[in-house]
């Protein structure tokens, strides 16, 4: 890859709060480091960013002033930087419902400007998956995700993405259950349009101390914001990194995913083998079956040659409904002569579980203003 534009390497620096008003700092926002260092600056010893670490992701608390191991210097600090520099903000969920294949539920989360999305919370045999927005809307406009459709509002801060994996935790404490096992940033927004951000809030959410979710256990998924798939090579990222494609001509994947004006496929492949060959790492493409679209053998076929020799695994994902988008799902055998032909080209290829339809809760179908019904 060649070198990046000052505005592509602008990509990502968003402002947090496009449309509203600033929001005080929350304490999710913090990394273990971060709180440490408020703790020295405001004469507390670090020792004590444990107790409150383990009082937040271990319990999974939101009334921690009071509790037994918050010793006094500690206690003093929360009584007086609570609620005036910090917060410690936990988004309301104002619906919780569950699909009727046992294995899903959808949280509508309202944040503290009253800006409302959609975390997924999937089960798998012995797993959870949540899959966790990072941002309200989205301003990518994939013509056949709901929240393309409905346009962008804003950034989401770190820590209201640590809310949405600490609200799953809650969710599946109460049902008995062990707790996540996998994190997927593939809700709402476009995680490399919000990359400081979402970084920030990957580090917190896999310390070790404290919610401990594996780097590789957590999949960040990008429409093809090639900066930065970049910045991810550079930095060294550890993260597992999925790239919708969908198309293999850029007339075709311009229709689908019009981000690709900005960024056509071969930067966007270009960006793919630059991160394989940077990090060693193995690229997950995802292709939503599109009946009559891009979903025939000879699309797999051209498909294979596009990402001929990267280290790659395709996910094949039956297109799911959304209001404005009148395409037609791929039936199961379409799927599975694309995913042979994948095989026999030497490629590993799933068909994705169809997970939470009935509730608007499969890919490409989170939208904060559609009604949540029990």
């Amino acid at each position: 890859m060649g070198g990046l534009s000052q505005s592509d390497r602008a990509w990502g620096d968003l402002p947090p709060l496009a449309k509203h008003g600033q929001i005080p700092r929350s304490i999710y926002d913090l990394t273990y480091s971060d709180l440490e260092d408020r703790l020295v600056a405001n004469g507390v010893r670090p020792l004590h960013a444990k107790s409150l670490w383990r009082a937040l992701y271990q319990r999974l608390e939101t009334e921690i002033v009071q509790h037994s191991d918050i010793l006094p210097p500690l206690r003093r600090w929360l009584d007086k930087h609570l609620n005036t520099d910090l917060t410690l903000d936990t988004p309301a969920v104002t619906e919780c419902i569950g699909s009727a294949d046992g294995y899903t539920k959808k949280l509508l989360l309202r944040l503290a400007d009253h800006q409302e999305i959609e975390t997924v919370i999937m089960g798998y045999p012995g797993r959870f998956t949540a899959c966790i927005s990072t941002q309200a809307g989205c301003a990518m406009g994939c013509v056949f995700c709901a929240t393309g459709q409905m346009g962008f509002v804003r950034n989401l801060r770190a820590g209201e993405m640590v809310a949405q994996v600490l609200h799953a935790q809650r969710q599946l404490r109460s049902q008995g259950e062990s707790g996540l096992r996998n994190v997927v940033l593939m809700g709402m927004g476009e995680p490399l349009a919000n990359y400081d951000a979402v970084i920030q809030a990957l580090r917190i959410i896999s310390n070790t101390r404290g919610t401990n979710i594996g780097t590789a256990r957590i999949t960040i998924s990008t429409v093809g914001v090639v900066p930065g798939i970049i910045r991810l090579a550079e930095e060294g990222q550890p993260y597992n990194l999925a790239v919708s494609l969908h198309a293999t001509t850029d007339a075709e994947r311009s229709a689908l995913v019009p981000v690709n004006h900005r960024w056509p496929l071969a930067a966007l492949i270009g960006a793919c083998r630059t991160y394989s060959a940077t990090t060693g790492r193995r690229v997950f493409f995802g292709w939503t079956l599109i009946e009559d679209q891009n979903d025939s053998r000879d699309h797999a076929r051209r498909l294979a040659e596009l990402i001929r020799g990267l280290d790659a695994h395709v996910n094949l994902i039956q297109l799911n409904p959304t209001r404005d988008f009148d395409g037609r799902s791929s039936g199961l055998n379409a799927a599975v002569a694309f995913r042979t032909v994948l095989q026999e080209a030497g490629f590993a290829c799933t068909i994705r579980q169809r997970r939470g339809i009935d509730v608007a809760a499969g890919c490409g179908q989170l939208r904060s203003a559609q009604t949540v019904s029990r």
